[in-house]
């Protein structure tokens, strides 16, 4: 898996980045076909000072990209938020690829 972290208006620090990468642990736990993640941090400037820090992150998995963006005034409260997404996603996701059909039974006439 490459996981890729950007700040933007923002250094991303080195307890920032473990914290994303030990939440998003979580992801790979539940399907591990993970092949690319970008995690783009960011601290808008807007005159409330709530939903003012942005975590948004792209996901590649085999089949499917997957995109999730959440605001919130904690920037560590964002990143919970969107890895409760993705977790979500990810979950219907590997759902969709197993086959839940079953085969029809025989008729013995």
């Amino acid at each position: 898996m490459n996981l890729t972290i950007s700040g933007h208006h923002l250094d991303v620090t080195p307890a920032l980045r473990s914290y994303v990468t030990s939440k998003l642990d979580r992801i790979t736990r539940h399907f591990d076909q993970v092949v690319d993640v970008r995690v783009i941090l960011t601290v808008e400037k807007q005159k409330e000072k709530e939903r003012r820090q942005r975590a948004e992150c792209n996901i590649h998995v085999k089949g499917n990209d997957m995109f999730a963006e959440c605001s919130h005034a904690d920037l560590y409260a964002a990143v919970d938020e969107l890895v409760d997404k993705l977790d979500r996603q990810v979950v219907r996701h590997k759902d969709r690829l197993q086959d839940h059909h079953h085969a029809a039974p025989k008729r013995v006439m």
